[in-house]
């Protein structure tokens, strides 16, 4: 289950992509356009910027653009930054202690399958193929 800062975060990414021709986008024109609180979206906005995501520049002509083009971002890190690893169980996640029941575990292997699937499907999607050239849809 993702919560709305991971939702939320994609929303972000996916305004700033339409409007990537603009400039430095305004806090305040993201909020409005997605219907998420301002004070909210400083909290999504600093962990964005934080794990490299996108730039932010203050003052005047200031707000937030990408760090890279859209196709170089997959959902997957985006979510990831957000919401924290994608394993479904402890002993699946990136640089975890090998567990001692690994050779006798039943259902590692249902749980392995699971987690290529979600981190296939999650990686093999960038922001672009959340874009398209109908009217931008802004609720996840």
């Amino acid at each position: 289950m993702f919560t709305t800062k991971g939702r939320y975060a994609l929303r972000v990414m996916i305004d700033l992509a339409e409007h990537q021709g603009a400039g430095n986008i305004p806090l305040k024109d993201i909020a409005e356009r997605q219907e998420i609180s301002k004070k909210y979206l400083e909290i999504i906005c600093k962990e964005l910027v934080k794990g490299g995501l996108i730039k932010s520049v203050n003052g005047k002509g200031g707000g937030y653009s990408l760090s890279r083009d859209i196709d170089e971002y997959t959902v997957g890190e985006i979510l990831e930054l957000m919401e924290g690893t994608l394993s479904p169980v402890a002993c699946l996640v990136n640089k975890a202690e090998p567990c001692p029941r690994a050779d006798v575990c039943r259902t590692l292997p249902m749980w392995k399958e699971y987690h290529e699937m979600v981190r296939n499907f999650f990686y093999g999607k960038q922001l672009s193929d959340l874009l398209d050239e109908r009217e931008p849809v802004y609720y996840i």
